[in-house]
């Protein structure tokens, strides 16, 4: 029964997780020390304390959750699990695809860090406070959706930006872009039959056009480090496609930063490629939600905690 590792986005993060992992594995904290030696600074004290307003800052987020993924996965690999021997395919929810490369050995784990660290801080100076939103648009055909955005992008400000962000799955769409724009769309998403459209509580417009000069800093971001062929091939959120080409891969890095997050569709690919079970690797459960949602044949399960740990080995043998 094939298997595939799934590995959360930015959403996920509460204070407090991953710190059973640490108390239980040592090869767990060692993951905590390793990314707070490669920032400099005690991103693990924040993980376990907070505060949450902190935390949840896009820059802290991102490095944080990539920890808990891999200190999950460390916790596996220490009682004698193989990811290359155990796991088909890797996938992640946007800065998820940086734990899933990480756990594949892509790159080593510090400079996934780093590497988030860089994104996240320049995914928040790519627009100015203010200037982009997004919003959730709940129950409406994907189609639909595409036309308000198009509609509205024309009708806040020639040329707005405002585009799908993230197809999520289980009806759920994200849109992203100049905050007119994608004011006008959600209200036209409601026009249009939408059981919910919800403007979110974030710093900028992401997986948006408006994030290209994030993009470009990515590009020189990822020439500078070492990189190798995953051991695991990734499903990219680009092309919902397998890969293990290190030069494609951080091509696909790149555009992520402005491109749609393709999860439903890479749920249905794993569906549509012999995989019978997914399991959500580091903090929460929303990822198998979504799944559940998507497709209800493939079974989930997570692995964030200690006894999550334990009960995966049991499974996955």
């Amino acid at each position: 029964m094939a298997v595939a590792f799934t590995f959360p986005g930015q959403g996920s993060q509460s204070v407090g997780m991953g710190k059973d992992l640490a108390d239980a594995f040592p090869e767990a904290r060692r993951v905590f020390e390793e990314v707070d030696a490669a920032l400099g600074e005690k991103l693990s004290k924040l993980i376990w304390e907070g505060p949450e307003e902190t935390l949840t800052l896009t820059a802290n987020a991102q490095p944080a959750l990539m920890a808990v993924s891999l200190a999950a996965l460390r916790a596996l690999e220490s009682r004698g699990f193989s990811l290359k021997d155990k796991v088909s395919y890797v996938a992640g929810h946007s800065l998820g695809e940086y734990s899933a490369l990480a756990a594949a050995g892509f790159v080593s784990v510090a400079d996934a860090a780093r590497l988030l660290r860089v994104r996240g801080n320049a995914m928040q100076a790519a627009v100015p406070a203010g200037e982009g939103a997004m919003a959730a648009i709940i129950g409406l055909e994907q189609a639909d959706v595409e036309a308000a955005c198009a509609e509205a992008a024309q009708g806040s400000a020639k040329g707005a930006v405002c585009q799908i962000a993230n197809d999520n799955g289980g009806g759920q769409l994200v849109i992203s872009g100049a905050r007119a724009a994608v004011e006008l769309a959600a209200k036209l998403c409601t026009e249009k039959g939408a059981k919910r459209a919800l403007m979110l509580q974030v710093s900028a417009p992401f997986h948006s056009a408006m994030m290209m000069p994030a993009a470009d800093v990515m590009r020189d971001a990822l020439a500078g480090v070492a990189k190798a062929a995953p051991v695991v091939p990734i499903v990219s959120n680009v092309t919902v496609t397998p890969t293990s080409d290190p030069d494609e891969i951080a091509r696909r890095l790149v555009e992520q930063v402005v491109a749609r997050v393709r999860w439903r569709e890479t749920v249905e690919w794993f569906g549509q490629n012999g995989i019978a079970t997914l399991y959500e690797v580091g903090a929460g459960k929303v990822l198998s939600g979504l799944a559940r949602r998507i497709n209800r044949d493939i079974a989930t399960g997570t692995i964030g905690t200690a006894a999550e740990v334990e009960a995966a080995l049991a499974a996955l043998g």
